[in-house]
């Protein structure tokens, strides 16, 4: 088990949004450890019109100019939750949202963000996580090695703006990643 520490966050968020394909999303719930391998990823950056952190540092997007490494985990329509990783040097603002994951052992249903969350019973109370460290509830560990030629780079999907920016990263082929 290797735990990728701060310095692979504080990195380009495109590039860490391609890097966090084949890891595993591990969540400490109760007496058990909800797990997925990472499948698709979406990037999203200071600069973009689809980032939270556009408009600049406010109350619901702080989070996203904090350490890199920590869980941004913020409510859609109302109801579904979803989580991503804080990247880029602090007060820089970016973040990988975690679009699907592969389940493991008894997970059910994660071709969403929001169904993920709802699996792996991710909520508001994970936000600002330390992702680096096992002690944590929610972390990520590295677990397969993704070769380049197996990423595919496609316009994000879900969002409203800067539609046709290529900023979302699946595994070629993988079955579980998310529908438009």
């Amino acid at each position: 088990m290797t735990i990728p520490d701060h310095s692979f966050y504080e990195r380009d968020t495109l590039q860490v949004a391609k890097d966090l394909l084949g890891c595993k999303l591990l969540r400490r719930y109760k007496d058990s450890v909800l797990e997925g391998v990472i499948v698709e990823t979406e990037a999203y950056k200071a600069n973009d019109p689809a980032c939270h952190a556009y408009k600049g540092k406010t109350p619901r997007s702080a989070t996203l100019f904090k350490n890199p490494g920590l869980s941004y985990v913020y409510l859609i329509y109302g109801m579904y939750h979803c989580v991503n990783i804080v990247t880029e040097p602090e007060e820089i603002a970016g973040a990988v949202l975690i679009r699907a994951l592969e389940p493991l052992e008894s997970l059910d249903n994660t071709n969403g963000p929001g169904k993920l969350c709802r699996e792996l019973k991710i909520t508001k109370e994970l936000n600002e996580i330390d992702v680096t460290s096992s002690e944590s509830n929610l972390w990520i560990e590295k677990y397969q090695s993704i070769k380049p030629a197996q990423i595919v780079e496609t316009a994000r999907i879900g969002i409203k703006q800067a539609t046709d920016w290529p900023w979302r990263f699946y595994i070629k082929d993988n079955k579980f990643i998310s529908k438009k």
